[in-house]
């Protein structure tokens, strides 16, 4: 673990940066440029009202340094593009996401895209959520042989983001019949979403089974709230999502502590329910699970972990930090020249932002134990 002091990510103070052009193959807004030199724009505007980010990309260097068995000085560099976002709207001016977002989807500009098409790590990464809200993220990472896993399903024929077929749904040991569901796996959501059939049996299921008084707190999104006795969190029936070949993924906690004075003074199911028929599986679901997404062969990986213990991983190659790193981004004098390094290609990211990054829960709610986490990465980040 590193201590570093966070500031603003300012292009002019690294010189390191460049800026991209409209003219660039990754410049998705090229076509609205009054000049194919001028600087590339990007607007993204979130599901949630009034959420929106835009700014210009910008290319630069990303410093890895590694964990594992080459020593925690030895460190490589590898070019990414990023947005410098220079007007926010919407949750952004409420601090969801005060050092910004790391991209991990399946897009063109996504870190490890960048990484794999560079042949820094494997075409995978996983990451893995404590219960005191620290964390690791671990480029390359295909996770142990002894996971448990699901395949990626399609989004209208393109694997565009991370999608998994659910076949059933148990609570306790009671397994509920005609609660499966599509559901799209983002750590970027704080809570779980589940359709909201699927979710009505499983919320009278857990409701009949809990061993509590159900109750309303003020600001809760949650209907399925309850009081304890306890200054602890009394046990709760587990939530059981089961994939194809008996693969089954145990939610131990499916709740959220509320808290008092005195400590716990309560829980709630923290499940929602939503529009549709895909659903979101949350961060608050990943706890306690080293959770892979292995992107080179479609598949969602899974298994029990502290957090801590990451020997079975297979290191990533690491090259020297000095000159000029491997394999970089295709510069705009590249772009189109035989034998010049192919930019990063992966599909194109979805037109619409996940919809689980829509899904924000109330400032006020969430002041008494709010997500988003701190990540002491495995290999830790730092953007110069």
């Amino acid at each position: 673990m590193q201590d570093r002091d966070l500031n603003e990510y300012n292009p002019s103070g690294s010189n390191t940066s460049k800026h991209v052009s409209c003219s660039h193959e990754l410049c998705e807004s090229g076509t609205n440029c009054k000049s194919p030199k001028q600087s590339c724009p990007y607007t993204i505007d979130y599901y949630t009202e009034n959420t929106s980010s835009s700014g210009l990309l910008v290319e630069d260097i990303v410093h890895f340094a590694a964990g594992g068995d080459d020593g925690p000085n030895t460190s490589i560099e590898a070019p990414v593009i990023i947005g410098c976002g220079m007007k926010q709207s919407g949750g952004y001016l409420d601090g969801i996401a005060p050092d910004g977002l790391l991209g991990l989807g399946l897009g063109d500009i996504s870190v490890p895209t960048f990484l794999a098409k560079a042949g820094l790590t494997k075409n995978s990464f996983s990451m893995c959520f404590q219960e005191d809200d620290s964390g690791r993220l671990f480029f390359g990472d295909e996770g142990p042989a002894t996971q448990q896993s699901t395949s990626f399903l399609p989004s209208n024929g393109n694997y565009e983001t991370y999608i998994v077929g659910v076949e059933a749904c148990c609570i306790g040991n009671s397994c509920l019949k005609q609660t499966s569901f599509k559901a799209l796996v983002d750590s970027g959501t704080s809570f779980t979403f589940l359709p909201e059939a699927v979710y009505d049996k499983i919320s009278k299921e857990f409701d009949r089974q809990v061993n509590a008084t159900i109750t309303n707190y003020a600001g809760s999104p949650w209907k399925y709230c309850y009081n304890t006795s306890s200054q602890d969190l009394p046990k709760v029936p587990s939530v059981t999502l089961m994939f194809v070949a008996n693969n089954s993924f145990v939610v131990h906690d499916p709740v959220f502590p509320i808290n008092g004075n005195q400590g716990v003074v309560g829980f709630c199911l923290a499940i929602q329910p939503t529009d549709g028929d895909i659903g979101t599986i949350g961060q608050n679901f990943m706890m306690g699970y080293r959770t892979v997404f292995d992107r080179e062969n479609l598949k969602l990986g899974w298994s029990r972990s502290n957090c801590q213990d990451f020997s079975d991983a297979k290191s990533m190659p690491l090259t020297p930090s000095k000159g000029t790193p491997p394999n970089p981004l295709p510069t705009n004098e590249q772009q189109g020249t035989p034998g010049g390094f192919a930019p990063a290609v992966a599909g194109r990211a979805p037109s619409k932002p996940s919809a689980a990054s829509s899904r924000l829960v109330a400032s006020q709610f969430c002041s008494l134990r709010l997500l988003p986490l701190l990540l002491v990465l495995f290999l830790i980040v730092l953007v110069f």
